[in-house]
C-alpha cells in the first residue's frame, strides 16, 4: 500500500484526494505543517507528496524547496488554487512534478497520481540494479584467442591423491549427514531423533534411548523441585513405545544418580554399578549395557542409554568417546533451544501482557517501524481511511508522532503530559515516551515506548469526588451558620417577645441594647469570616504599620469578651516596623488570633506579643509574631488541626477563627504556625509576614 502524504492547512484537501483514489492502494496521510510531517519525509516513508499551495509568490517556493531537501527522491505533486506562469515555472524548477488546478478533478488526479507512483517505482528498481545496465565485450587478444585463457586442469600427480579424495569425501559426507540435525535447532526432541538416526548410520546401534531432564530448571536457573530431578523419554530406537510411556529415571538413584555423581561413561558391568541394585534393575529392564552422560559442559541434562551394535558386538570405547563428544555438543544445542524457548515463553507473556493492557502502548523503531502495538493502541491510533492491515507510523496522530521522532533524534526522554484527540474533544490521556537503547557496544538508542493512559473516566469521577466534597463542605458550613445565627437571635427573639409590655422599662432596654449588641458583633464576625474565606487575593498591598495594628486588633477582640480582664504585654521595638498587605484583612486576622488567646487565658491572665527578625522561604526578611497566652496550651492534634476549617474544641463558635487567619496570612505571602505546647503550659501561635522594607528589628 503506498502512502501519500498531504500538507494543507485545512482536512477538506486530504478528504478530497482519499475519495478520488482506491482506498485499498493508497493510504492518505494529513499533515498541517512541515515539522510534523518532518518524521514521514526523512525516513522515506511516503511514497508522493502533495502540497496544497498558492504559486502567487516566493512563500510558496520557499515550502517546497523545504520540502525538496528533507525528500529529495519523493515525488512532488502541487495542487494549486491560484498558479501564475513564473511562479509555476519557478516550481518546476525547484523540483516538482506537477503542478495541478483546484477543484480536484478525481479521474485526472488519479491518473497523474498513478503516473508519479510508476515512476518513482521505475527508479527505484533501477537503482536497485546499479544503475543502467551495460553489455561488457570480451575483448580479443591479437593472435585471435581469448583475452582471458581457460583455468588450466592438472592432472593427478601421484597415486596417493586419489586415498586423500576419497578420505575427504567420506568426512564430507559424514559431515553433510551430521548437518541434517541443524534443520531442527529449535526443537529439542527433533534434534535429539536425528541425532539417534545418525549413530545408527554410522556406528550401527541396535537400540537407543535419551532422557532429558525439564528444561524449566536449565533455562530459568530456578532451585531444583521434586519434579526436576527427574528424567524422562525423549526419543529412542527399537524399544516398544509402550514401555517408554512408564518408564523414568531418577537423579536420586539408579542410573541418573550414578551419571550425575561420576559424570563419565558407565558400562552395566563397571565396578561403580555392580554394587548398584536400582541402576542394575534400569539397565535389565531396559535391555542397555552402557550409560553415557549429556552435559553441557557445567551440569547434567540427560542420559543416553544404548546395548551395542546390530550384529551384538559391544560399543568399543573409541566409540564411546566419540559418542560422548557429539552429545556435549548435543548438550549445548539442548541448552540453547531451552533458553530461547524460554526467551519466547517470557516475549509471549509481555506480549499478551501489553496486549491486555488499557493503555495503549506503542513501541517505535529508529527508522519509524511500529515494533509493537497492543489492541488499545490499534483502537486509538489507527487510521479512519484503514480498515486492517498492520500499525504504521502515518497512523499516529501528528502531534504524538512529532514527539515521537524528537525522542528517536534526541534519545532524551519527554515528561508526561496530556493528550486530547482532535476526533474526542471530551476525551483526556496522560502521554509518556521514553527511550530504550540497546546493551550491545555502542548502546546505541534501540527503539522508543509510547505508553498512553486514558484518564477520562478517572479525571471525572474525580470532579465528582470534588463536587461531593464541596457538597458536604456547604452542607457542614450550612448546618453551623444555622446554629451560630441561631444562637444570635435567641436574645433578639426574646425580648421582641417582651417588647410591647415592657418596652418603658429602663432596665428591659439596657438589657436589650446589651443583647442586640452582642447578637449583631457575632454576625458582624461571622459575616467577616465568610468574606475573608471568599476571598481570592488581599484588596491592598500598602505598607502597614505593625504597632498600631496590634493595639486596634486587641482592642476588636475585648468587645467580643467584655468582661475579660486579660491584659497585653506588647514588647515595642522602639522604632515602628512595617508590613505590606491590606491593613483590614491583617487587623482581622490578629483579631482573631487574640480573641482565641482571650479565651483560653485565665481571668486576670496576660497575653503577650513579641517579634523577631525571620526569612521566609525564598530568604527575603521577613517578620515573626508570636502571641503567647496562659492557657494551657495546643495538643498535638490540635496544633496539627486547629487551622481546619470547622475545628474547634469549644460548644460555642463555628471553628473558622484560625482557618480565617491561615487563609489571610497565605494570601501575603506568609505562614500560620500553632506551636504544641512543651514543658510549661502555654499557648503559642506565630504568624510570618514579609518585611515591607528592608530594616527590620534592631538587632
Amino acid at each position: 500500500m503506498k502512502t501519500i502524504l498531504v500538507l494543507a492547512d485545512h482536512p477538506d484537501t486530504a478528504e478530497a484526494i482519499r475519495a478520488a483514489l482506491e482506498p485499498l492502494e493508497c493510504r492518505v496521510v494529513h499533515r498541517t505543517t512541515l515539522e510534523e510531517s518532518e518524521p514521514l519525509l526523512t525516513h522515506g516513508l511516503v511514497q508522493l507528496c502533495v502540497v496544497d499551495v498558492d504559486l502567487t509568490g516566493v512563500q510558496a517556493l520557499w515550502l517546497i524547496e523545504r520540502v525538496r531537501r528533507r525528500a529529495q527522491k519523493c515525488p512532488v505533486l502541487v495542487l494549486a488554487g491560484t498558479r501564475q506562469p513564473e511562479w509555476e515555472e519557478e516550481a518546476m524548477l525547484q523540483g516538482v512534478d506537477q503542478v495541478v488546478s483546484k477543484p480536484v478533478r478525481p479521474r485526472m488526479l488519479q491518473a497523474v497520481v498513478e503516473r508519479l507512483l510508476n515512476r518513482k517505482a521505475v527508479v527505484e528498481a533501477a537503482s536497485s540494479n546499479g544503475g543502467t545496465t551495460r553489455s561488457i565485450a570480451k575483448p580479443a587478444s591479437s593472435s585471435g584467442t581469448d583475452f582471458f585463457p581457460a583455468p588450466a586442469i592438472r592432472p593427478p600427480e601421484a597415486a596417493g591423491d586419489t586415498t586423500i579424495v576419497a578420505v575427504g569425501r567420506a568426512g564430507f559426507e559424514v559431515l553433510r549427514k551430521f548437518s541434517a540435525i541443524l534443520t531442527h535447532s529449535l526443537d529439542a526432541e527433533g534434534l535429539t531423533r536425528q541425532f539417534l538416526f545418525l549413530l545408527r548410520e554410522l556406528f550401527s546401534v541396535n537400540r537407543a534411548i535419551v532422557f532429558l531432564r525439564r528444561p524449566v530448571l536449565v533455562a530459568a536457573g530456578l532451585p531444583p523441585t521434586d519434579e526436576d530431578r527427574r528424567l524422562r523419554p525423549t526419543c529412542w530406537l527399537s524399544v516398544p513405545s509402550g514401555l517408554m510411556q512408564q518408564v523414568e529415571l531418577s537423579l536420586e538413584a539408579g542410573l541418573g544418580a550414578a551419571l550425575a555423581h561420576f559424570g563419565r561413561i558407565l558400562r552395566r558391568n563397571s565396578p561403580e554399578l555392580l554394587q548398584d541394585p536400582e541402576a542394575q534393575k534400569e539397565f535389565e529392564l531396559l535391555s542397555m549395557q552402557v550409560a553415557v552422560p549429556i552435559v553441557d559442559r557445567e551440569q547434567l541434562l540427560g542420559v543416553a542409554l544404548f546395548d551395542g551394535h546390530i550384529t551384538g558386538e559391544p560399543l568399543s570405547n573409541a566409540e564411546l568417546e566419540l559418542i560422548f563428544h557429539l552429545l556435549e555438543q548435543v548438550g549445548l544445542a539442548l541448552r540453547n533451544i531451552w533458553l530461547h524457548d524460554q526467551l519466547v515463553a517470557n516475549h509471549q507473556m509481555l506480549a499478551e501482557i501489553l496486549r491486555e493492557l488499557n493503555s495503549a502502548c506503542v513501541v517505535v523503531g529508529p527508522n519509524l517501524t511500529i515494533l509493537h502495538a497492543n489492541r488499545a493502541a490499534r483502537r486509538l491510533f489507527r487510521s479512519s481511511s484503514r480498515r486492517s492491515g498492520e500499525a504504521d507510523f502515518s497512523d499516529l496522530p501528528a502531534a504524538l508522532g512529532s514527539k515521537i521522532y524528537q525522542v528517536l533524534k534526541t534519545g532524551a526522554g519527554l515528561p508526561t503530559f496530556r493528550y486530547t484527540p482532535e476526533d474526542q474533544p471530551g476525551t483526556v490521556y496522560l502521554v509518556s515516551i521514553v527511550p530504550f537503547r540497546s546493551q550491545g557496544t555502542g548502546g546505541g538508542l534501540a527503539s522508543a515506548l509510547l505508553i498512553a493512559e486514558d484518564r477520562t473516566q478517572a479525571e471525572r469521577l474525580q470532579k465528582l469526588e470534588l463536587e461531593t466534597a464541596h457538597l458536604r463542605l456547604i452542607r457542614s458550613m450550612a448546618e453551623r451558620l444555622v446554629h451560630e445565627i441561631g444562637n444570635a437571635l435567641v436574645p433578639l427573639a426574646t425580648h421582641q417577645q417582651m417588647f410591647g409590655e415592657r418596652a418603658e422599662d429602663a432596665e428591659f432596654r439596657r438589657s436589650l441594647e446589651a443583647a442586640m449588641g452582642t447578637s449583631v458583633q457575632r454576625i458582624s464576625r461571622l459575616l467577616q469570616q465568610m468574606r475573608f474565606l471568599a476571598s481570592e487575593s488581599p484588596a491592598g498591598t500598602e505598607p502597614v504599620a505593625l504597632g498600631p495594628l496590634i493595639t486596634e486588633a486587641f482592642q476588636e477582640a475585648r468587645k467580643h469578651l467584655p468582661q475579660s480582664r486579660v491584659t497585653l504585654q506588647y514588647q515595642d521595638p522602639g522604632r515602628p516596623v512595617f508590613v505590606r498587605g491590606d491593613r483590614a484583612a491583617l487587623r482581622h486576622a490578629l483579631t482573631e488570633v487574640l480573641l482565641n488567646a482571650l479565651q483560653a487565658s485565665p481571668e486576670d491572665g496576660v497575653v503577650e506579643v513579641r517579634l523577631a527578625n525571620e526569612t521566609n522561604g525564598a530568604g527575603h526578611p521577613a517578620l515573626a509574631i508570636e502571641i503567647r497566652d496562659r492557657g494551657q496550651g495546643f495538643t498535638g492534634e490540635t496544633a496539627q488541626k486547629g487551622a481546619e476549617p470547622f475545628f474547634t474544641t469549644r460548644n460555642v463558635g463555628l471553628g473558622l477563627g484560625l482557618a480565617v487567619t491561615r487563609r489571610i496570612v497565605e494570601s501575603h505571602q506568609g505562614r500560620l504556625e500553632l506551636v504544641a505546647a512543651g514543658s510549661e503550659p502555654a499557648g503559642v501561635v506565630r504568624i510570618v509576614l514579609p518585611l515591607a522594607e528592608t530594616a527590620g528589628l534592631p538587632s
